[in-house]
């Protein structure tokens, strides 16, 4: 009887709301925006429909603000309004009597595993074995041309204490291992062990990593005032790696050219030398590297890589220069700047300094942005475009975020972030259509890649 009697008792009360299990609804994005402190935080908003154009909500949308590597969306859509999506980057390797000759195109790719052989010096095996299939063992210089861009490596706005990280490298019209070596240190009986890849003499380091056995690894390399003279220190417990820029990458490439000619008996009896050449009719080519324009847009927008944005920005400039030489950023961004007043920009909306969202001078609105993102789907390389971008909970910088559904594989972006800086912007696939937006943020902390993800998510609800 008391069995049955705590049946019916717990009958009755599944009958009724149990109060406070209430699951609260999701904040719109109004709610959200509201959530921010303006005395401290700044938030600009705009979202529309893809197909129509229509205005689903706008918040400071025509508020310049600092926009991180959402420069890099705007980038790559001036690269391909100016370049066209057959383009290609090309490295010209060719014989002027008893010369090599090695002639940049600008490819921040090059030498990329998967695209030009299996490993990074792939293409130095190939340019040695070209070399032995013609009975060439012997060679007077090594000329290497790196004038498609202007000799201005270093952006002027850049930080200087970050120069040497792998997002602030060089730019060249010659480039390789995105201009970068890797520095692997772990422990040994002797102390600590300093490997680089790709291994070359091209980079002298001092050794003044300490071994410690408690406490976890900061180790670090610093530039001195010789060239590519590093010193690492730091304490080391644990093995570690980083990336770590080299300075003039075209005497980085030369130098692991030489270094593998020699390798495999090939003399080189003069030097290597850096000039223009790239027009001499006597060239023999005898091999070109080819990436297309798809892969560095890839890396640009779905990996963040700075080097492939700066690089677009410089074969803007080089393509639109009689004799296709010396590609400069102001030129680049005047002719990117260019593209946004075609679309209906107004000039007040956007500053452009550089092409990878580095320099904290940059400026964009909202609006700027979702009007190229606009453009972008109404062009035949539309999917082009669109596969540049990280998909959210799938790959690329967003591949952390947006895991579940029903907004993993239909978010695709791209983040942005520099200190005290946050932002996105890209497309929701929902079932209503696409809706493009974009999300600008100065202020605040870590939670404010929180409070971004929440309204990318309000506006896939459509939340407004």
């Amino acid at each position: 009887m008391k069995k049955k009697r705590m049946t019916i008792i717990s009958l009755l009360l599944s009958a009724f709301p149990v109060f406070g299990a209430a699951k609260k609804e999701t904040p719109s994005v109004s709610e959200l925006i509201r959530s921010i402190n303006p005395a401290k935080e700044k938030m600009a908003v705009t979202a529309v429909r893809a197909d129509t154009g229509q205005i689903l909500f706008s918040h400071q949308s025509k508020r310049p603000l600092i926009p991180a590597s959402n420069m890099k969306l705007v980038v790559s859509a001036a690269a391909l309004h100016y370049l066209g999506p057959d383009y290609a980057f090309e490295t010209r390797v060719g014989l002027l009597g008893g010369t090599l000759v090695v002639i940049g195109g600008g490819d921040p790719l090059l030498g990329e595993p998967g695209l030009h052989g299996p490993k990074a010096d792939s293409i130095f095996e190939q340019i040695a074995q070209d070399l032995l299939d013609r009975g060439i063992k012997v060679l007077d210089d090594v000329i290497l041309d790196d004038t498609f861009f202007d000799s201005n490596r270093v952006h002027p706005q850049w930080p200087a204490d970050q120069l040497n990280r792998w997002y602030a490298c060089e730019v060249s019209g010659l480039n390789f291992h995105r201009n970068c070596i890797r520095m692997n240190v772990r422990r040994a009986s002797s102390g600590a062990v300093i490997e680089i890849e790709p291994s070359t003499q091209y980079v002298k380091i001092i050794n003044q990593v300490k071994l410690v056995s408690s406490g976890s690894s900061a180790v670090g390399a610093y530039r001195n005032k010789i060239p590519n003279v590093l010193t690492v220190r730091g304490n080391l417990n644990q093995s570690t790696g980083f990336d770590v820029a080299i300075e003039n990458p075209a005497g980085f490439f030369g130098t692991l050219l030489a270094e593998e000619l020699a390798e495999k008996g090939i003399e080189v009896r003069g030097k290597l030398i850096q000039k223009y050449v790239k027009n001499d009719p006597g060239i023999q080519t005898i091999r070109v590297f080819r990436t297309p324009l798809s892969e560095v847009l890839n890396r640009s927008n779905k990996d963040s890589l700075g080097l492939a944005a700066e690089a677009l920005v410089k074969t803007i400039s080089a393509e639109n220069t009689q004799g296709r030489i010396n590609g400069e950023w102001p030129h680049g961004l005047h002719l990117v700047g260019r593209y946004l007043l075609s679309l209906g920009i107004s000039e007040d909306e956007f500053v452009l300094k550089d092409g990878s969202g580095l320099s904290r001078d940059n400026r964009l609105s909202s609006n700027a942005i979702v009007r190229v993102l606009r453009d972008m789907s109404a062009k035949p390389y539309r999917q082009m475009f669109e596969n540049s971008l990280s998909q959210g909970g799938v790959d690329g910088t967003a591949e952390r975020y947006f895991r579940d559904p029903p907004y993993k594989g239909k978010i695709a972006g791209k983040t942005g972030y520099i200190s005290g800086v946050r932002s996105f912007s890209g497309i929701c696939r929902t079932p209503q259509g696409d809706y493009l937006f974009s999300i600008l943020t100065e202020g605040g902390g870590s939670e404010m890649r929180n409070k971004i993800n929440d309204i990318t998510r309000a506006i896939f609800d459509g939340r407004w």
